[in-house]
């Protein structure tokens, strides 16, 4: 059997692009590995009426809404896509299944510093996206900890200041230009330079920055820099286009540069927040949709020569 779409995926992005899709009468099959980006999140914010709201809670309302108008969940891990005459062949690890078009809902992976008490702490304490967070944590001791993200780091330092007045910027590795450190303290961002060696915690909570010199530093909150890891090997394995950053690249509607292969959410845009990544979602359905109109209209001309011609 013959899918209109697979959505691989099923966070933000792929569940409100197969939404749009299955209300639109199409044939989707969603698969999904279980593996979210914000499950160590507690809560999900800005997010229009959903606010304070699990993330588990968020995706299983939307499963929900999916299978409602008729799209198919299935619970594995896609390890390919390969193209055939009529569309495409997406191969899982306990299914296969062909379909006329694909949209990659992945999304990214977040790689941290190695600091020891980050891991333990990501999502809960230790954060890297005040826009999701920071109201919660506003008017705490904070801490900016640098790392291989500089740009998104120094950017970062300088906007948590909103929610603090007590902001201590660690470098910890980045080396910072003399008018980098002057915009910092004109922030009232106090900076110190020494090597952080660890998170210390205290009752499941941050207790405070330890440095290479023994120092501990009390703070409540960290924010960092993460990585952002596209998983977009599925993309690059099948030939899609990557730019000069990196990632997969797409155009306004998140098509490929494989005809047919499209892409939305935090798999090809790293600032992508959850309501823009359904927001996206949503946008690439449509696109999909007209992609898949143009092909019936075709098919149903080619239909109607034959039978004039029978």
């Amino acid at each position: 059997m013959q899918h209109d779409v697979v959505v691989i995926g099923a966070g933000a992005a792929g569940l409100s692009a197969a939404t749009v899709l299955a209300r639109a009468c199409r044939g989707v099959v969603v698969v999904d590995a279980g593996e979210p980006r914000n499950a160590p999140a507690q809560h999900v914010h800005g997010f229009l009426s959903r606010d304070g709201v699990e993330p588990t809670e968020l995706f299983a309302a939307g499963r929900a809404e999916m299978l409602r108008y008729g799209a198919q969940l299935l619970d594995d891990r896609v390890t390919s896509i390969e193209s055939c005459e009529d569309g495409f062949v997406v191969r899982a690890q306990n299914s296969t299944l062909t379909t006329r078009t694909v949209l990659v809902a992945t999304g990214l992976r977040d790689k941290l510093p190695q600091i020891p008490g980050l891991h333990e702490q990501w999502g809960i304490g230790v954060l890297h996206c005040p826009y999701c967070h920071g109201h919660e944590v506003r008017d705490t001791p904070i801490a900016v900890i640098g790392g291989n993200n500089r740009p998104f780091t120094l950017h970062q330092a300088s906007l948590v200041r909103q929610w603090s007045a007590d902001v201590i910027f660690f470098p910890n590795g980045i080396d910072l230009s003399e008018h980098e450190r002057r915009v910092l303290t004109a922030r009232g961002i106090r900076i110190d330079d020494t090597a952080v060696t660890r998170i210390v915690l205290h009752d499941r909570q941050i207790h405070g920055v330890e440095l290479g010199d023994g120092q501990l530093v009390r703070r409540q909150t960290v924010f960092i820099g993460p990585t952002f890891v596209p998983n977009d090997e599925l993309l690059t394995d099948l030939g899609c286009a990557v730019g000069d950053d990196g990632w997969v690249t797409v155009d306004p509607t998140g098509l490929t540069s494989v005809d047919g292969v499209w892409a939305a959410g935090n798999v090809v845009d790293s600032p992508a927040q959850l309501i823009s990544a359904a927001a996206a979602g949503s946008k690439t359905a449509i696109a999909v949709n007209h992609h898949l109109l143009a092909q019936d209209i075709e098919r149903a001309l080619a239909r109607a020569s034959t039978v004039s011609h029978g």
